[in-house]
């Protein structure tokens, strides 16, 4: 490099370099690519050509991209008149001694050393780079923090540490940030010892899904904040990556969803009541209908006695002058025709109060009542099927807060599987027992019928389960009497054995 003197200062000329490059492998690659936008100052480097035996090689290949000469020969180079050096970046033992041994005198030979060294240049552009990404992550993270500052978000590296997190975040879980940086997401917020997962085996971590699959989750978990109340967050993990693609740190964004979700619950609650309502109904249409075919029955024979007495009765008043015995008969008759009517209108009044859709209302009544309804509409079904019916109810006013529609469709529902589960005759029992320590009476419906078996047993009282054939049944019955009980604060229970029968056990508590 040659030096021209000023007056006041020194003058460095740029010196013109003429180099061929022998090994067109990936240093190669990078030291064109860094010449092509790059410059070194006060030096001009052309490269006249480049070898490899490789013609993939990405040195190469970049090389003919350029326009720059290549060859599988390293003697082609040497016909460059104006070439000053030849730049080895083989790292070959045998190709370095014989581009020494075979060089034109004017030729000078950069060797290995120069190529470690443009080796390491290059390795410390990839750190750089590195560097940078990291920079770039870092701006990301803080800018997403700034941008989303109304919602809880924490930074999380892969081992759980919290790296960052914002004021909302640390409001939720109570800490300072000097507290929370560096703890353990399950430490800060949880108090636990060791990541969910391990805790609590059946809790599902958003960041875990995120490490496992390199994409978005979310999940809502619940919390109890400071004052012990139930809080709901909706969770969603987002991965950072490198730029191999390795995940390095998850944001993990928090919401709460308490006010939303509480809403979502009631409307929800409101829906399954209204649904519930709508089932009771229907259910009682049905039984009503099971109902009438059957007292149609019964209302029919005492109608044709009626008529009996009435000839009878006729006949004797045709007479001008009856006798005693014939006004006892006729007293008689009156009686029984009395007793017959009302006997009809007890039946005809029944099936009218059960067809009416009364709006649900929870008052004392006496559960005694509810069950007496139900067999006097029952009782003449059972008859006609050979069904002997037994009852032990407990005696006197049983007290319990109800609605009387859905409990005597609780009951009825109960009644009518006992009976079609005995299609060639049986014995249903209904016994009542005041049960002292848990101030509950407790309701045993009995039948000695075919019986459930253990595959169908769970299932009995899920919504349009049914072991009937098409038309038989809706499978609505067993769910409107399992939810009727628990909207009454009771409990169910069943017993069954195949070939034997079954048992429904319901337990109300005992009004005050």
């Amino acid at each position: 490099m040659d030096t021209i003197n000023h007056p006041n200062k020194n003058v460095l000329k740029t010196l013109s370099l003429n180099i061929a490059i022998v090994g067109g492998g990936r240093t190669c690659r990078f030291f064109l690519e860094l010449l092509q936008v790059n410059s070194f100052p006060f030096l001009d480097i052309h490269i006249l050509g480049v070898c490899d035996i490789n013609p993939n090689a990405e040195g190469l290949v970049i090389a003919k991209q350029m326009g720059i000469f290549t060859t599988n020969n390293f003697r082609d180079l040497f016909d460059f008149k104006n070439l000053d050096s030849i730049l080895e970046l083989t790292n070959s033992k045998d190709v370095l001694p014989e581009l020494i041994k075979l060089r034109p005198k004017r030729v000078s030979i950069l060797e290995h050393n120069i190529g470690r060294f443009l080796r390491s240049f290059f390795m410390m552009s990839q750190q750089l780079k590195s560097v940078e990404h990291e920079v770039i992550l870092e701006k990301m993270s803080s800018d997403f923090l700034i941008q989303h500052s109304n919602a809880a978000i924490v930074v999380l590296n892969t081992n759980f540490e919290i790296v960052e997190a914002n004021e909302a975040y640390l409001k939720i879980v109570g800490k300072s940030k000097e507290d929370a940086i560096g703890g353990y997401c399950y430490e800060i917020y949880y108090g636990l010892k060791s990541p969910c997962s391990m805790s609590r085996p059946s809790f599902k971590c958003p960041m875990m899904e995120t490490m496992k699959t390199s994409k978005s989750a979310h999940v809502i978990h619940e919390y109890h904040d400071h004052d012990h109340q139930p809080t709901y967050s909706n969770i969603v993990t987002y991965p950072l990556k490198d730029q191999n693609g390795e995940i390095i740190r998850i944001i993990e964004l928090w919401s709460d969803i308490t006010q939303e979700f509480s809403t979502r619950w009631e409307k929800r609650t409101e829906e399954l009541k209204s649904d519930l309502n709508r089932m009771v109904q229907e259910d009682r249409m049905i039984s009503l209908g099971k109902l009438v075919a059957s007292c149609v029955h019964e209302i029919n024979n005492p109608i044709q006695g009626l008529l009996v007495f009435s000839d009878l009765m006729q006949q004797i008043l045709k007479k001008e002058t009856p006798t005693s015995e014939e006004l006892v008969e006729f007293r008689q008759h009156l009686s029984l025709m009395s007793s017959e009517l009302e006997r009809c209108g007890n039946i005809v009044s029944g099936l009218l109060s059960f067809s009416r859709d009364k709006s649900l209302e929870y008052k004392d009544l006496n559960i005694n009542d509810v069950l007496e309804s139900v067999l006097t509409l029952t009782r003449h079904k059972m008859k006609l099927q050979n069904i002997k019916l037994i009852t032990d109810l407990v005696p006197g006013i049983i007290i319990v807060r109800g609605d009387t529609n859905r409990l005597q469709q609780c009951m009825l529902n109960l009644i009518f599987n006992a009976i079609e589960a005995m299609p060639n005759g049986g014995e249903l029992k209904i016994i009542s027992k005041i049960d002292e320590p848990d101030k509950s009476i407790r309701i045993m419906v009995k039948d000695t019928g075919l019986g459930i078996s253990k595959k169908n047993l769970n299932h009995i009282f899920d919504p349009f389960f049914t072991t009937k054939e098409e038309g038989q049944g809706t499978g609505l019955g067993l769910s409107i009497v399992y939810g009727v009980t628990k909207n009454h604060g009771g409990k169910i229970h069943v017993e069954s054995t195949i070939g034997k029968g079954t048992m429904f056990t319901l337990s109300y508590p005992v009004a005050s």
